[in-house]
């Protein structure tokens, strides 16, 4: 290898080595062509496309409700022809940058968060972290950036540059497909809503999910998906238990009716029996009755035929009392 080939094979590495691993702490400006620009959001789940060019970028943004993002994927699908000049493009990530929107030739200034050579791949998959425990993993066919990009630092530019110089028109004319997809959390989350029976408003009670009291009600609460546990306590209303699912990526209202904690009595028995209760007639006895704590003494008569219980009635209590008459066969030898 003569002196001229030597000091090309030590430029290019001494290229690579700085581009590999590079993570800029401070801003930086550079000139690129902006091909197209990305919305990436939770709202629609769904992907979406463009392209991008050997010496040009893709301005990436999120959607206004970026809480259930655990970072983006955007997937590279690179030309046949691409294989051939393995080494000879980089990629790049600027996040922070100004100005945020931008097309055709734009000078930016921004913070440098991922760049490397691009993999000698058709299809080449980046998995953007947007949170500090986000989960995602570099694999054998993706890459996880080491640099998290907080939601409130998007837009970002994905770059492409070119490594090597006089490099033909076909690798110049190159064009790879552009995906950008949400990778979501697996959280989502409940808006509490409370309605008070008129004969009771304002008055306190606690609400706890999954054992931990809800201190603000007023506010969205993210959860795991999946099913979780509610429980309404109160001195002034009836206490509730009660199990929700919780969807991935999704806010679901969650509606509390609070209820009037005196006991109540429901009646059920044949049309021609007549019900006392306390020695008072139930005119109707398709309709719940409000009775107060203690005890209460129920008849039902039918003809000749009488029946009487009590009954220990305990406060923010449903109980339903009904007739149960049966026919009883013995066979005797």
């Amino acid at each position: 290898m003569d002196d001229g080939q030597s000091m090309k094979a030590v430029g290019k590495l001494l290229i690579i080595f700085l581009i590999f691993p590079i993570q800029i702490l401070y801003a930086e400006s550079f000139r690129t062509q902006v091909d197209g620009s990305i919305l990436v959001t939770t709202e629609r789940a769904v992907e979406e496309r463009t392209s991008i060019g050997v010496n040009s970028a893709v301005l990436i943004n999120l959607g206004s409700d970026a809480r259930f993002l655990r970072g983006i994927e955007l997937e590279i699908t690179a030309p046949q022809n691409w294989l051939q000049y393995r080494g000879a493009l980089a990629m790049s990530v600027f996040s922070q940058i100004s100005p945020q929107t931008a097309s055709g030739i734009t000078d930016f200034t921004g913070r440098r968060m991922a760049s490397e050579l691009m993999p000698a791949r058709l299809r080449i998959i980046y998995h953007i972290p947007l949170r500090t425990a986000h989960g995602l993993r570099t694999t054998t066919t993706v890459t996880v950036p080491t640099a998290v990009i907080p939601s409130e630092n998007f837009p970002i530019v994905f770059r492409l540059t070119p490594i090597d110089k006089g490099l033909p028109r076909t690798f110049e004319q190159m064009r790879f497909n552009f995906t950008a997809r949400p990778i979501l959390s697996d959280e989502g989350a409940v808006r509490i809503v409370t309605r008070f029976p008129p004969q009771l408003t304002d008055r306190p009670f606690t609400v706890l999910i999954n054992d931990n009291v809800i201190t603000n009600l007023s506010t969205e609460i993210i959860l795991r998906e999946g099913e979780h546990h509610l429980v309404v306590l109160s001195d002034y209303y009836r206490n509730e238990s009660r199990r929700f699912v919780v969807e991935r990526a999704r806010v679901v209202d969650l509606v509390i009716e609070l209820q009037d904690p005196t006991p109540i009595i429901i009646f059920e028995g044949p049309q021609n029996a007549s019900i006392f209760l306390n020695n008072t007639l139930v005119s109707d006895a398709r309709q719940p009755i409000m009775v107060e704590p203690g005890t209460h003494e129920i008849r039902f008569q039918i003809g000749d035929y009488t029946i009487i219980r009590t009954l220990n009635v305990q406060r923010g209590r449903t109980y339903r009392v009904a007739l149960d008459i049966d026919i009883n066969i013995h066979e005797e030898n």
